[in-house]
């Protein structure tokens, strides 16, 4: 149990009288709580590719109108996304996803009482709108509680859980489509927001500084430690956001069409990939949940081993150029290298360990991916790290118009070719465009690595 007794240092954070206490590690259930947040962000935003061929029967809807069904969430996710990065850098990160988890709640609910294309449609777009905060808000946050050197494993984690929510919604899903209805996904999964929404309300605080269960050893470890032995202060002032300065770096630019290349690999995956498995493989329903997961489950893999081993070579090296560089950009020819023969075999289970390969690879890329914006953008992390998400959602978006309008023509191989090229493009402008040590909001505002 953390000592409760404390004295005030020079920067105002709480520290024990007692220097030989051990740091509390009240960051990780930080961790946890928001790493339940992207589960329940991806069961909501996936559990519709189950739902798809019965809702597309019942409203009479092609394959290119379900995927422009599934580009509205997208694009609406890629339209919110600097406004509400804005939002949680200006007003915290507790505010905010309180109040964006319980919109999405409701949205999604409503997905479930559609009646059409127009509504279904609707009901997408503002699902996609209400969820575009959750990440870069949820980053600004985690920059806030954790160390420069701990940033790529957390990020691997936390999508550990958004692809873990991948894996287990077929099934899930797919249970209650066969007992209640398709309708009946969406108000079931879409009541857990709620219940995280009063969780995260009563727990979270802004600052460790502000919570009862973090000691000084521990704040040391996050905030580093001065000279003099007093904690450096958290990355908060009263400096307007940057906004030339970010639009206008060309850094910014590459990581974002870096995040854009590997969305697109993604998005296949919380999209068509159910659809692919029933209608091309010929799969069932009950099949999904047991084949259909094999790639989510690497694709979990591959989260938590890029991101530490991408912190490991950063916390052995002091070079963070090397450490994000050195995991992406492999990741990135590997996933691609995978995915073409998934496409060509005949046969089901070789394009499925095929897949499951891809993704694994693929997915190591997520965690250097979303450590660099956190790194680079400091104190204004939520804005960066939402440009990069806008320009990535459109990404997704553009998975989902291609595959669709490609698979009803009954062209089921070249959209997996297409992939095969952006995650070759990926790789290149990781290896040489992305510098994850240069600011784009100016050295004063960004954490350095000896300060983190």
């Amino acid at each position: 149990m953390p000592d409760t007794t404390r004295t005030t240092v020079s920067t105002g954070a709480p520290a024990h009288e007692t220097a030989t206490s051990k740091p509390t590690h009240t960051r990780w259930f930080v961790l946890v709580l928001i790493s339940f947040m992207y589960l329940i962000t991806y069961m909501d935003r996936s559990n519709i590719s189950v739902a798809q061929p019965e809702i597309a029967k019942q409203f009479g809807l092609s394959k290119s109108a379900m995927g422009l069904v599934l580009a509205a969430f997208t694009w609406a996710y890629a339209l919110g996304q600097v406004p509400s990065g804005w939002f949680g850098d200006r007003f915290g990160p507790k505010r905010v996803l309180t109040v964006i988890m319980t919109l999405w709640s409701a949205t999604a609910v409503m997905t479930g009482a559609a009646f059409g294309f127009s509504s279904l449609f609707g009901a997408r777009f503002l699902l996609g709108l209400s969820e575009s905060g959750a990440f870069p808000v949820a980053s600004r946050g985690m920059q806030l509680w954790f160390p420069r050197i701990e940033r790529g494993r957390i990020q691997g984690t936390t999508h550990f859980f958004s692809r873990f929510a991948v894996a287990v919604t077929p099934f899930i899903a797919g249970s209650i489509l066969l007992a209640f209805g398709w309708r009946a996904i969406f108000y079931i999964f879409g009541s857990l927001g709620v219940v995280w929404a009063f969780a995260f309300s009563f727990f979270y605080r802004d600052l460790p500084e502000d919570h009862k269960g973090v000691n000084r050893m521990e704040l040391a470890l996050i905030r580093g430690v001065n000279p003099d032995g007093t904690l450096k202060p958290p990355a908060i002032t009263k400096l307007a956001t940057p906004w030339k300065q970010i639009l206008l770096s060309p850094n910014m630019w590459f990581i974002s069409l870096g995040y854009f290349c590997f969305f697109f690999g993604t998005n296949f995956y919380l999209t068509w990939y159910p659809t692919y498995l029933r209608e091309h493989l010929h799969m069932s329903i009950r099949s999904l949940g047991i084949w259909g997961s094999v790639p989510l489950l690497a694709g979990m893999a591959g989260d938590v081993t890029g991101g530490t081993l991408s912190d490991l070579i950063l916390k052995t090296t002091g070079k963070a150029k090397l450490a994000r560089r050195v995991v992406a950009a492999p990741g990135f020819l590997l996933a691609s290298a995978f995915v073409i023969p998934a496409a060509l075999t005949a046969n089901k289970f070789s394009s499925i360990v095929c897949l499951a390969a891809s993704f694994f690879f693929l997915e190591w890329v997520i965690g250097p991916a979303w450590a660099v914006p956190m790194d680079v953008g400091g104190q204004f992390s939520g804005t960066v790290t939402g440009v990069m998400n806008m320009v990535g959602a459109l990404g997704g978006a553009s998975t989902a118009v291609v595959y669709g309008s490609l698979f009803n023509r009954g062209f089921w191989v070249a959209p997996f070719l297409v992939s095969a090229g952006v995650m070759v493009v990926g790789a290149l402008i990781w290896t040489f465009l992305i510098d994850p040590e240069q600011s784009v909001v100016g050295e004063a505002a960004t954490d350095s690595l000896a300060s983190s």
